[in-house]
Order: structure tokens, then sequence, then C-alpha cells
């Protein structure tokens, strides 16, 4: 029993669980309803839905554990208590582990792209696990290399559910996708929530940097803080911050098909649910002084992550 829930732990099967239920919510709460309204209807079966989760939940599990592995020393600093990886688990089992997980979301991703005669798709679940493996073995101790990719690849799961339902459309309709606009459509919204996850991400990333600060002196890893400082890498946490509420502001006032106004669900969401929570992130930032304070700080970015992502029901609803 311990061994699994080290396991468990290894491949964050917490983080897992909010893919999966990111990419649920892409498709059925946001490209499905489109799809409807252009009078397409559902086009993804739901084995190739299964096949997509599978493919992005495997690639990230052994994402996850190669990580881990790279990090054993770093972790053993930072973290000594959730060290998995020697303790319970063999590095060499670590290894074999994330090259099957790794494996078999590959594999399942490019039976959907042979499935959709595209190139494209097939491309991005061979490159992504690459992209994991040399993250993990060196990119993440170059200076904001490492950030940038994990927030790149975050924001890339919306746009998969965008990409598929587009090589679907045009397997099934190619004469006639062209004098549509669903495409763009599909790209323009999924794109907005991919944009969110993409800067969200990114601000966890540099303030988990923050939070193994003292690992990654140790080791000579050139993350922000250890370039920057603390102090100038909260001012650009802050601006990234501030970047994500402006943008907020500008596609609620400019985009949104809602009411600016209290009454509306649509306003009081976004207000309450990442408007605040964003603010708050701002102050738990400032007021950090030891790791625990960061770790705080990055749970409230994750929840308003999973709330951001939520207020795809919002859209179906026309709150």
């Amino acid at each position: 029993m311990e061994l699994f829930r080290d396991i468990m732990r290894l491949v964050r099967w917490s983080n897992l669980l909010f893919l999966a239920a990111l990419i649920w919510l892409m498709e059925k709460w946001v490209a499905v309803p489109m799809l409807d309204k252009a009078a397409f209807g559902e086009q993804l079966p739901w084995y190739l839905l299964l096949l997509i989760m599978l493919a992005t939940l495997g690639i990230a599990a052994g994402g996850y554990v190669i990580n881990d592995y790279f990090d054993v020393k770093i972790d053993r600093i930072n973290r000594p208590d959730e060290v998995v990886v020697t303790r319970s688990v063999s590095k060499p089992v670590a290894m074999r582990i994330s090259i099957v997980l790794s494996s078999i979301g590959a594999l399942c991703g490019l039976v959907v792209a042979g499935l959709l005669h595209s190139l494209t798709i097939a491309i991005l679940f061979i490159l992504i696990p690459g992209l994991l493996w040399f993250y993990s073995s060196s990119y993440k101790r170059l200076f904001m290399v490492g950030n940038l990719i994990i927030a790149l690849l975050a924001g890339i799961t919306p746009i998969v559910v965008a990409m598929t339902n587009v090589a679907i459309l045009q397997l099934r309709y190619g004469t006639i996708i062209p004098f549509t606009t669903l495409p763009h459509d599909l790209y323009a919204w999924l794109g907005g929530f991919a944009l969110f996850a993409f800067l969200l991400t990114w601000i966890r990333e540099i303030v988990k940097d923050l939070q193994d600060q003292m690992g990654d002196r140790e080791l000579e890893c050139h993350s922000m803080p250890v370039v920057w400082g603390e102090k100038w890498t909260k001012v650009f946490v802050t601006g990234l911050i501030v970047a994500t509420l402006a943008i907020i502001g500008h596609l609620w006032y400019h985009v949104l098909p809602f009411p600016i106004s209290w009454t509306s669900l649509s306003t009081r969401y976004i207000a309450l649910g990442i408007v605040i929570p964003l603010l708050c992130t701002l102050w738990l930032l400032w007021a950090a002084k030891i790791p625990s304070d960061y770790k705080n700080c990055q749970q409230v970015v994750k929840f308003t992550m999973l709330i951001g992502m939520l207020y795809s029901i919002c859209i179906v609803r026309g709150l």
C-alpha cells in the first residue's frame, strides 16, 4: 500500500486528474456546443477522446517521473520528506516507469493522428515526450527556458482539443469547412483557455523556483531567483499577474458575450473566482519569506487555474 501511494505521488495523480478534467471540459463544454451551434454536432467519438486523454496523461505522468529521476539531489535539499526515487522506487525502476508511460502516451497520440490523418498531431505527440526529457535533464537548469517549456506544454492541452476537432471536420467535410468560420472560432475560444493556462503555469513555475531556490543554488541551477535574486523575481511575477489581469479585463469587456454587471453570474464568477485570487496571489507572493509561504502561493495559483477552466461551463450556459 505504501509503495502504491508513493507511485501515485511520483506520477502526480492530482495533476493528472486535473489534466483529464481539463480535456473533458474543453471538449464537452466548449468545442461540442460550438459544433452544435454551427449545426455540425459532436464530432469526436468517445474512443478518440479517451485516446487523447490517455496520450496526454501518459506523457505527463512519464514526464513527472523522469523529472523526479533527475531531481533526486535537489529534492533531498528542498523537500526531503517527499522524495520517492531512491527511497521506495529505485532509479532504474523509475526510468523504466517513465519510458513505459511516455511510450504508451506517444503511441495513443500516434493512433489519434493516424485515425485523423494529421501529421501535425503526430509530430506533436512525438515532440512533447522529447521536450519533457530534455527539460528534466538540462533545460530546467537554464534561465527561464524550463519555465517556458512547462508553461507552453500546459497551454497546448486546450489547443490539442481544437486541433483534433478541426482535423476530424476537415476529414469529414473537407469541401465545406473552408467556407465556415468554425475552425477559427474553435482555435480562438480554446486558444483563450490555452493562454490562461500558459500564463498561470508560468507564474506557478516561477513561484516554485522561489520555493526551491535553496537546492537550486546548491546545485548551481540558473533559475530566475538564483540569477536575478528574490526581489526582482517577485517583480517579474507581479508583471505576469498584472498582464494576466489586463488580458482578462480586455476579454471581459470586449469579447465575452455577457453583460458587465454585478447581476451577471459571469461577472461575479470572474471577479470572485479569478480576479480576487490573483490579487491574493500578489499579496502572498510579497509576504512570502520561507519555502512553505511560496508553497501556499502556488496552491492559490493552482486553484485559480482550476476555477478559470471551469468558466467554460459559464460560456455554454450563457450566464
